[in-house]
């Protein structure tokens, strides 16, 4: 018999009727999947995995500006007057700067005060990836940096969502960018025993969301970029809308610096504000885009904290984590499951878990093991996306098939 972990009101308010609609229309990717957004969809569909050995501690970077180019193209926006630029925001974070870059230019300092770069500080703050995509694009509207460690990038779009649902915008562009992974961010995560060991020398299998034999996870690099649009803004100009953004939602675990509180409540109350702030019921929902990063603790958690919110619905709740295909990309998670998740809106298409063999956890859940679903529904699509960093902070972001 199901047993909710955390009692919630589920009393709807009439708030979230009367606000202005967001839309997306436009997306960007570069990511271990591949580059552009058709490519990386196309893989992780067809269960390929971008997730291979480090061999060289010299790592290339991937840079936001390519993911924001191929966002503003597919929306087919690129203002060029002074109104329209000054209607156009920017939210974008990272999780974490560069640590090589700090630890270089410290001995570089060693050497002579003359040595240290006057760049290196612009370097290393976290809104300069936002920063440099406003001065790039000339875009004057809200200048917004997140970093939330790996909810960085559901909550820059979800904030974006805020912006222009408030009226302060009509268009954001927004999402998150990592460039995470050097022998010392390695080293480090390893001393936390957050990454898995046990599939060196079989990287396409490391990552395994959910599997009972999931060790840790496994760093990825990248930039995902999403156009959000007011709706009525996007119909006059006639652009091309994935999906509507319904709700977002934030909650504290306030329990621990690391680890995600044992019964789920902060996931449990992002999910809920979440449905809240959208204007729907839980039984509308039926596919959910997990955080889980492929730990021995934190995959549990959410997976039992799903099933606390949703309930005796979730029988008819389908979830699926891409990490087993792409690894973690920290700040820049939520914003490229975020994309996927729109994708699986758009083409009603579940992407699958990939190692996902041996589940170990006892749930009433559906998933989407090793090779991608079709979503059935009666109804529209409507899916959550959670994103869970360090130091207990959670998002959740609710999307919805576009009707007229």
């Amino acid at each position: 018999m199901f047993t909710p972990l955390v009692i919630i009101n589920r009393r709807l308010t009439t708030a979230a009727r009367c606000k202005r609609r967001v839309v997306v229309t436009g997306m960007g990717i570069v990511c271990p999947l591949g580059i552009g957004v058709q490519n990386a969809w196309q893989a992780l569909i067809n269960s390929k995995s971008g997730i291979t050995k480090l061999t060289d501690p010299e790592y290339d970077k991937l840079p936001c500006k390519v993911a924001t180019e191929e966002a503003l193209n597919d929306a087919n926006w690129k203002p060029n007057n002074e109104t329209d630029k000054r209607d156009t925001g920017v939210a974008v974070g990272i999780g974490m700067i560069d640590l090589i870059d700090v630890c270089t230019t410290y001995e570089a300092l060693k050497k002579g005060y003359n040595k240290v770069s006057p760049y290196f500080v612009p370097r290393i703050l976290t809104n300069m990836a936002a920063g440099q995509i406003s001065i790039k694009y000339g875009l004057r509207g809200p200048n917004h940096s997140v970093s939330t460690a790996c909810a960085t990038g559901a909550h820059a779009i979800g904030d974006a969502f805020r912006f222009i649902r408030g009226g302060e915008t009509s268009v954001m562009i927004c999402g998150g960018a990592e460039a995470c992974i050097s022998p010392l961010a390695i080293a480090a995560f390893c001393r936390l025993r957050a990454l898995s060991t046990n599939k060196n020398d079989f990287p396409y299998e490391a990552s395994r969301p959910f599997d009972k034999d999931r060790d840790g996870f496994v760093m990825g690099e990248g930039a995902a970029i999403l156009v959000l649009e007011e709706l009525n803004h996007a119909l006059e100009r006639k652009a091309n809308i994935y999906a509507e953004v319904l709700g977002y939602g934030l909650s504290g675990d306030a329990t621990h610096l690391t680890a995600p509180s044992e019964d789920g409540t902060g996931a449990i109350l992002a999910m809920d504000r979440a449905v809240k702030d959208a204007g729907i019921e839980t039984v509308e929902i039926t596919f959910i885009n997990a955080h889980a990063t492929s730990t021995p603790l934190g995959d549990g958690i959410e997976l039992k904290a799903i099933e606390s919110f949703m309930g005796q619905h979730s029988k008819n709740v389908t979830v699926s984590s891409t990490k087993g295909a792409h690894g973690h990309l920290l700040g820049a998670a939520g914003n490229l499951e975020a994309v996927f998740t729109i994708l699986a809106i758009k083409e009603s298409v579940i992407p699958p878990t990939l190692n996902l063999h041996n589940l170990d956890t006892e749930t009433s859940l559906n998933f989407a093991p090793n090779i991608k679903k079709n979503w059935n529904t009666t109804s529209r699509r409507v899916a959550l996306k959670n994103a869970f960093g360090f130091g207990g902070t959670n998002a959740c972001l609710c999307f919805a098939q576009y009707n007229e």
